[in-house]
């Protein structure tokens, strides 16, 4: 399984963050220029987390994004559930597959995904982007800030 560059770029947003200083607002450009991903690509992960009520967006000169959420209440979990989708990881009846009567596969399959949003679940955004990480993103946003002012 690897997770799409939409839920990749949205994990990585909320990370970015929860890690920001919250009086200090965060642009789509910045993200898009720390993270070298296109501006019309951030824009759109922004929205759907908007819409999600995990990030909270004001236009504007003084405007940007800020986390809408307590990143400790937030599980990674139910992140990569939202912006993958429910979908299976395989699908037995489009096009239809001769052995789906009889195979054990889609079942085993199932419970390996179902093992790993457990698994996930047991994350919270803050422990994902504390310690190193959490440095990291400090750190390059500082750089922007200075780099921009």
């Amino acid at each position: 399984m690897q997770l799409t560059r939409f839920t990749d770029l949205g994990l990585r947003v909320l990370m970015y963050l929860a890690r920001v200083e919250r009086a200090d607002p965060v642009t789509n450009q910045e993200i898009a220029d720390q993270f070298q991903v296109p501006h019309n690509h951030v824009i759109k992960v922004v929205n759907k987390l908007g819409k999600l009520g995990w990030v909270s967006t004001q236009r504007g000169r003084n405007g940007g994004l800020r986390l809408g959420v307590a990143p400790q209440a937030l599980r990674i979990g139910k992140v990569l559930r939202e912006l993958e989708g429910q979908a299976p990881l395989v699908n037995c009846h489009e096009p239809p597959c001769v052995l789906r009567a009889g195979c054990l596969a889609k079942s085993a399959l199932d419970a390996g995904l179902a093992a790993f949003y457990a698994k996930m679940d047991e994350y919270t955004l803050a422990d994902v982007s504390a310690q190193r990480t959490g440095a990291q993103l400090l750190t390059l946003h500082r750089k922007f800030v200075s780099a921009r002012g």
